[in-house]
Parts: C-alpha cells; sequence; structure tokens
C-alpha cells in the first residue's frame, strides 16, 4: 500500500473555529500511512487566529496552502484545489472533522484490491463538542449497486469520508457550485459516467454537529437547491418521474413543514442508529 501516493483535499474560510482546524490537520499528519501532500484553500481572506493556525504548519513541506482573494464557496474553491493536487488518489477532508488515524490505510486498501474502484467513502461517528461524546453513528450502503440506487433519493456518500480518483472526478466536471450539494451532484454525474463506489461501513470520520447542522437543513432555499438538483437527474434519466415526485414530496415536508427540533429527532433516531453509552 506504500506504493499509494494521496493528495488531502480541503477548504477553509473565516467562520471556521481556529481549535477545529488544527485538529482536523493534525488527523490527517497521523495517518498510519502518510500523505504525501496536504492541499488547503484558502477560501477569501481569513481571521488572524485561522491564519495562525496555518502558520503553525508552515514548515512542514507537504502542506500546501493555496490562497483566494475572494470567498467563492465551497464548490469553486474544491475544483481549484482538486486541480493543483498532484496525485492521483485524493482524500477529502473538512476542517472541522477528525479522521481515524487508520482511515486512509484502509481506502487505501481497497484501491489496492479493486482497481476499477473511482470512489470509496466511510461511515461516521457524529459527536458534539468532544469526540468521545459521540451521539449517532451514521451508516452506508457498501457496493456499487445499493449505492448507486440510493443515490436516486438521497446522497449515499459522505462528502468528508471519501477518497477518489482524481482523473474520475475530472471526467465529470470536476467539482462545481451548486448550494450544499457539491458533492451531491459531482457524485450523481461520475455515477453517469459509469464511475464505481464502494463505502466502507464502519466509522473512520468522527463527524462534529451541533443544533445548525439540522438547522441548515430546513427553509426554503435548501428545499429549492435539491428541488434542482432532482431536475437535473430527471432530465439526464438518473431518475424517473414517479422517483422526482417522491423526493420532493418527502422535502417538502422534512424541509418546510417539520420544526428544526423534530428533524433534529428524525435525523437522530430514524436517519441515523443511536449510540447507547454504559
Amino acid at each position: 500500500m506504500d506504493k499509494f501516493k494521496y493528495s488531502v483535499l480541503m477548504s477553509v474560510y473565516y467562520k471556521e473555529r481556529p481549535e477545529y482546524l488544527r485538529e482536523s490537520i493534525v488527523s490527517m499528519l497521523q495517518q498510519s500511512i502518510m500523505p504525501d501532500e496536504i492541499v488547503i484553500v484558502k477560501d477569501g481572506k481569513l481571521t488572524e487566529q485561522l491564519d495562525n493556525v496555518l502558520d503553525e504548519f508552515k514548515d512542514n513541506k507537504i502542506i500546501k496552502i493555496i490562497p483566494l482573494e475572494q470567498n467563492v464557496g465551497l464548490g469553486k474553491a474544491l475544483n481549484i484545489g482538486l486541480q493543483k493536487c498532484k496525485n492521483e488518489l485524493i482524500v477529502r477532508m473538512d476542517t472541522d472533522d477528525i479522521s481515524l488515524n487508520n482511515r486512509c490505510e484502509k481506502q487505501l486498501k481497497k484501491f489496492e484490491e479493486n482497481n476499477k474502484l473511482s470512489l470509496v467513502g466511510t461511515a461516521v461517528n457524529e459527536f458534539i463538542d468532544d469526540p468521545s461524546n459521540v451521539i449517532a453513528y451514521k451508516e452506508v450502503k457498501i457496493k456499487d449497486e445499493d449505492i448507486k440506487k440510493q443515490m436516486k433519493y438521497r446522497n449515499p456518500v459522505i462528502h468528508p469520508t471519501v477518497m477518489f480518483k482524481k482523473t474520475e472526478a475530472l471526467k465529470a466536471g470536476n467539482y462545481q457550485h451548486w448550494f450544499l450539494n457539491e458533492d451531491y451532484y459531482l457524485w450523481i454525474r461520475m455515477a453517469q459516467n459509469n464511475s464505481v463506489f464502494e463505502n466502507i461501513n464502519e466509522p473512520l470520520v468522527n463527524m462534529r454537529i451541533n443544533d445548525e447542522t439540522y438547522l441548515r437543513r430546513g427553509g426554503w432555499k435548501y428545499f429549492i437547491t435539491q428541488r434542482n438538483l432532482f431536475q437535473y437527474m430527471l432530465k439526464n434519466k438518473s431518475i424517473n418521474i414517479f422517483q422526482y415526485i417522491y423526493n420532493n414530496a418527502i422535502r417538502f415536508i422534512v424541509r418546510l413543514m417539520v420544526p428544526n427540533n423534530v428533524r433534529k429527532f428524525l435525523y437522530l433516531n430514524v436517519m441515523r442508529k443511536k449510540v447507547v453509552h454504559d
């Protein structure tokens, strides 16, 4: 597996918390198989505190900082960052999450076992404040066929867990702006190109959540952006008219009619496995 070199792709903007950024970077530097490169896109001007965190790693030769003069949003920032990555295998990492130290090793093993794979994701532990305070476990489908079936209804791949082939993403048009759905839009286009997906149903990333996580998943803006995405899928025959109607009906209820506290309950108790603490 040592023969597989990989790049880590991250994007940070001014609202991120410095301590979260530091933890995220350190988790990638502590991988059992180290990355060959960590590309961090500065999406516009950062706070002094965030810049200070990046300065802590300035002597680390594998870290490459890509500064952007203006904030362009996640999709465009990742588009630029992906083009700057020098390796074929790309690991996505969010600047407020924490990767387990064997995450990349396990994903590399999947690519070593099957060179036809285009993308490998994992399950996640969701935590509040402290990584030891895990409140839920988000499962994922494993096989390509099951992932693509689920893709007709919802995003089957958890973005900050993925390792994918750069050429496959570029062939599908790279990351593009699609409000809060840049990743889902890319997976759909990769699937249209017959890219092969796999997930590891084991939590290899600790994902930070809070009440804003559920607030962001409600409202007209989020409903409209997903409706437009399903229109794209319908137009390109990724889904049929009945699936289109079903998807929008469900989201109309969950995004617009359900209060935030009820939406939180549904996400934690219906769409996740609840973690039972001793």
